[in-house]
């Protein structure tokens, strides 16, 4: 018994040490509709594939954050990368500048979200 916890905690402590390596996210943004300004849709940012999981996703509409975004659960996959979405309900004018500003690793990237039009 002593042997086998043994070699799960070294098992464990591989898959970690293994994780390990830096990974910044991927980030797609978009609408669940296409784009279509004076109409309701929902804003979505999506980031996957980075490690480690501390990350920061704000949604954003003409450089300020859009209140009342909501967030998914933070989930991992086989490799231990992470993934993370973030969405809110929006009707866009037009002249809005949608976009999605990402923080991880202390570093700061925004994507904007470019309409059908």
């Amino acid at each position: 018994m002593k042997g086998l916890v043994c070699a799960v905690l070294l098992g464990l402590l591989f898959l970690d040490l293994s994780a390990g390596t830096e990974s910044p996210p991927k980030v797609q943004v978009y609408t669940r509709l296409p784009g279509e300004f004076g109409k309701s849709n929902v804003f979505i940012c999506h980031a996957t594939d980075f490690y480690p999981p501390e990350i920061q996703i704000d949604l954003l509409n003409n450089g300020k954050v859009i209140p009342g975004a909501t967030q998914t659960d933070l989930a991992f996959e086989e490799s231990w990368h992470y993934h993370l979405t973030k969405h809110v309900s929006i009707t866009p004018k037009e002249g809005d500048q949608l976009a999605c500003r990402v923080t991880h690793l202390k570093k700061t990237h925004t994507y904007i979200w470019e309409s059908d039009f």
